[in-house]
């Protein structure tokens, strides 16, 4: 209760700073979701969802949302050392739209602002999407991003539009987000037969302690493309909450990427839901543990219509002490006729120490379909390391060599070569640092 009533606290602050915006039904939600959190509070590992993944650490400290704006003297040059440099940029420091950082080069009839912004010029838009498939009364996450909802991209691209250039979201944790919770809420529309890339980087130009608590709505209409790649490099002392739905139209095409690669206690949920007939969806997910890591990642297809495809691969390697969670749901509803579904989780463990808890589910109400999924946990193969050792390699640099195989498959699904060069040399990094720690 003592974190709740902070919370509560917090948000009487916000409202002060809200003037009109707190008669607006944005702001009609925010109050709801803090009433959720009010009654429930976050979750603890007696919820069946939750129960591999102790929030303690979070739910024990005050965090302080970051309600305005920082002082910051980050540069364009250290931005693109973090991420890749990129044509259209959107750059947010501590959740906090930074336009100077920022490079927007879209076609004129794309909408690609700040959330801040379009909820005043696209209201009409915003208040059909926004909280449409997040509402805030999920979980005590949800519920806490709503309640402070504020900035992130709104992004929104009209019937027959292609973006050529992805468009790359920065969010930046610098040195004054200590002990703050960073609550970005991005909403990307895309209509008929639009398509675009785009790719969320979570980056910290500092190590200190905060929580990220992340919502993403994502819309997609008839026949619309979207490639989305997440990208969470955070620092090992901070803490990273996020959430991403999906909802397909008809022949619409999905494809994610998701890449864990840092924080001290991460979750990423993410699920997509085919609405209509021949929808694809492709799930596709790396994670990076070591040291005292937990990296959890909950992912949900839901096949309500029929002749839709789904594929899904999650990945693992853990090393240190390092904690991985995978539970993977995919649902076939009774007309989801037709159904193609495949999913896959693998786990590479580099110590004895390194424990892994995976839980792929298929719930199937259809007869007609073709449905497959498994689990793998296993270790280097000694052999292999030897061969790479007998042509002159070091035992580290042959280990890593196979460990790097091993992620390869998720990084080859990536189609933006800056993104998979940047990620290549993270993964080396992390891979030194283990052997370090």
């Amino acid at each position: 209760m003592d974190q709740r009533s902070h919370y509560q606290e917090q948000f009487n602050a916000f409202e002060r700073t809200l003037n009109g915006d707190a008669a607006s039904p944005v702001h009609a939600l925010r109050r709801t979701a803090m009433g959720h959190l009010q009654q429930v509070g976050f979750p603890t590992s007696a919820d069946e969802e939750w129960r591999f993944t102790n929030v303690q650490p979070i739910s024990n400290r005050s965090f302080t949302p970051s309600i305005q704006p920082p002082a910051s003297s980050l540069t364009s040059s250290e931005i693109e050392k973090l991420t890749v440099p990129a044509q259209d940029r959107f750059v947010f420091i501590n959740g906090h739209y930074a336009p100077w950082l920022s490079s927007v080069k879209v076609p004129n009839n794309v909408r690609a602002i700040s959330l801040a912004e379009a909820r005043s010029t696209d209201r009409q838009m915003i208040e059909r999407h926004l909280a449409h498939s997040v509402k805030g009364t999920e979980t005590g996450f949800t519920a806490l991003n709503t309640a402070f909802l504020f900035d992130g991209l709104y992004l929104h691209v009209p019937s027959g539009v292609e973006i050529a250039e992805p468009i790359v979201l920065v969010y930046v944790a610098d040195r004054s987000a200590a002990e703050t919770v960073i609550q970005p809420r991005n909403l990307i529309v895309l209509e008929e037969r639009a398509a675009a890339k785009v790719v969320e980087f979570y980056v910290s130009n500092d190590g200190g302690s905060y929580l990220t608590n992340a919502v993403t709505e994502v819309v997609l209409g008839k026949r619309a493309r979207l490639e989305h790649d997440k990208v969470q490099f955070e620092s090992l002392s901070a803490f990273h909450m996020a959430v991403t739905h999906v909802a397909q139209s008809k022949e619409s095409v999905y494809r994610s990427n998701n890449f864990a690669l840092g924080g001290k206690l991460v979750r990423n949920e993410l699920t997509s839901a085919m609405n209509d007939e021949r929808c694809e969806c492709t799930l596709n997910g790396l994670s990076l543990g070591t040291g005292e890591q937990l990296i959890d990642n909950h992912t949900t297809i839901d096949h309500a219509k029929p002749n839709c495809n789904s594929w899904e691969v999650y990945k693992a390697v853990l090393a240190g002490r390092a904690r991985g969670v995978f539970n993977g749901k995919i649902f076939v509803r009774k007309d989801a006729q037709k159904t193609d579904a495949k999913q896959t989780n693998k786990t590479l463990l580099l110590s004895d120490e390194a424990t892994i808890d995976t839980k792929p589910q298929l719930e199937i109400f259809a007869d007609d379909v073709k449905c497959t999924h498994g689990a793998t946990v296993g270790q280097l193969d000694e052999q292999q390391v030897f061969y790479l050792r007998s042509r002159g390699i070091g035992a580290d640099d042959a280990r890593d060599i196979l460990t790097f195989a091993f992620a390869d498959e998720v990084v080859g699904h990536v189609s933006i070569e800056a993104v998979r060069d940047r990620l290549e040399q993270i993964i080396h990094l992390r891979l030194d640092e283990g052997r370090v720690a």
